[in-house]
């Protein structure tokens, strides 16, 4: 049942924050992601991206939609403890939207870039497929911030990485 509660209250946010936006625009305004991604010798980067293929919501005006192409194979909600970090340096399981609920947490790609993220922050983890670096990093690192447990809700979808692209039209 708490599951089920997260994902209402996760998505009571979202459509909140998004009516409130739409309601001070009569157009889009800009929605950024982190995206979590390999080039092609196998070294993952993060790159801030934009939603952008917002279109009027016929009937409720001024919404504007952008109904992503992925589709969800499971929706999961993670708790991480204060002051927890990943022991190894990893891939995602497979491509995931990443939605911070409560807490900070961070991303440290092979690259060197950490990026810092809270609610209202999203993240798509595609780093399947990254190589060793010299130092035996893969993927990422990640850990919370903060005085306080990082609760993530995480959407991994049932598709396959688009190596070598960072942020991929949305």
């Amino acid at each position: 049942m708490r599951f089920i509660r997260d994902i209402m209250l996760a998505i009571a946010f979202a459509a909140s924050w998004a009516s409130v936006v739409a309601a001070q625009s009569p157009t889009p305004q800009p929605v950024h992601y982190w995206h979590v991604w390999v080039d092609g010798g196998g070294t993952t980067h993060q790159t801030q991206c934009e939603f952008k293929n917002f279109s009027p919501r016929e009937g409720v005006e001024p919404t504007f939609v952008n109904k992503l192409q992925e589709k969800p194979d499971h929706v999961v909600i993670v708790q991480f403890s204060k002051g927890w970090v990943s022991t190894a340096w990893h891939e995602n399981p497979v491509p995931q939207w990443i939605i911070p609920l409560s807490g900070r947490w961070f991303v440290e790609t092979m690259d060197g870039h950490r990026v810092e993220m809270g609610p209202g922050d999203v993240s798509l983890g595609e780093d399947q497929g990254s190589k060793p670096d010299a130092a035996g990093h893969i993927g990422h690192m990640a850990g919370t911030v903060g005085n306080a447990p990082a609760t993530l809700m995480i959407v991994q979808l049932d598709q396959k990485v688009n190596p070598n692209v960072g942020c991929s039209d949305k």
